[in-house]
């Protein structure tokens, strides 16, 4: 079972307008609503690339009624803590320029809400998959990754984690499954800064040295490096257009882990992984399956 926490969840609402005009009306073209956050999106995919998972964080008010729904009505498997204060929604402003992002804060969580949640991970066995997705509210405590990285990953759970900043910084002194940065973010870790591949190796190849077992680091137009026990491989990018910038890292690690259980191939779940975050950039919503399989044989490695 792969488990997948979001801590604070969304409704991601999409608006299109043919043009932005600042402190004036705008009329919607068309608009778009789904369930967000990034454990969210990890738990989407895998459902429906057919690989069981539960989703697991908060939610409260009007908003967490609709997430439920919606995951509901996608059959996705869910145990939050209800909470009272209402989910947070954030905006996706999208016209002819470019995309415009406004952020909800989010609720406050409060330790009785905390140990809630704790309990639910007490169902969590040997094997289990558990991935740590998106950024930590400010009314929990900053270490609380590196805490369940610690306390699972010595019960022999598979715990991902996919954040970045201080969280990503101190996941990654305990031997996390899987890791996710983009170039940037691998950037910040080692407070420096990359404009090719081959300045990048060293520093994935340092951080495998660490302990941990899988290194992903995400690059501009879909490009992916995968460091592993076997090596460096380098992917390459699919054909498509980019119509959506939500959910195509989270649906990276969603194909990754997914076609991991599946097939247990390290390699195949790395180009299933970049096909199915490809599929993602080039849809409206999240890939569905047909768009994944699509794509992926157009997905090749190169060892470096």
């Amino acid at each position: 079972m792969i488990y997948t926490v979001t801590l604070n969840p969304s409704i991601d609402f999409i608006v299109h307008v043919d043009s932005l005009r600042l402190y004036q009306l705008n009329r919607m073209e068309h608009e778009h609503k789904y369930p967000g956050g990034k454990g969210i999106n990890v738990s989407r995919i895998l459902t429906r690339i057919g690989v069981e998972t539960t989703a697991l964080g908060f939610i409260g008010g009007f908003t967490g009624t609709y997430i439920r729904e919606a995951l509901a009505q996608e059959q996705v498997a869910h145990d939050f803590v209800q909470i009272p204060e209402h989910t947070r929604i954030n905006i996706k402003l999208k016209d002819k320029g470019g995309e415009t992002e406004i952020n909800g804060q989010g609720p406050s969580i409060t330790p009785e809400q905390l140990q809630q949640f704790m309990k639910k991970l007490e169902r969590l066995q040997v094997g289990d998959m558990l991935v740590l997705a998106g950024n930590i509210p400010r009314s929990l405590p900053s270490n609380l990754y590196e805490q369940l990285l610690m306390s699972y990953g010595q019960r022999g759970i598979h715990v991902v984690i996919d954040a970045s900043g201080e969280a990503l910084a101190r996941a990654v002194r305990h031997q996390p499954f899987l890791i996710k940065p983009n170039h940037h973010e691998l950037g910040e870790l080692f407070n420096t800064t990359f404009t090719t591949i081959d300045e990048i190796i060293p520093y994935g190849e340092k951080l495998l040295a660490q302990g941990i077992t899988h290194v992903i680091v995400s690059m501009a137009e879909q490009v992916a490096l995968l460091f592993t026990a076997d090596g460096v491989y380098r992917s390459t990018a699919p054909r498509g257009t980019v119509v959506n910038s939500v959910g195509a890292g989270d649906s990276l690690v969603a194909g990754f882990i997914g076609r991991l259980a599946q097939t247990g191939s390290v390699q195949d779940a790395f180009r299933y992984g970049i096909a199915t975050g490809s599929a993602t950039a080039f849809s409206e919503d999240l890939a569905c399956r047909d768009k994944i399989e699509a794509i992926f044989p157009q997905v090749k490695l190169t060892k470096l």
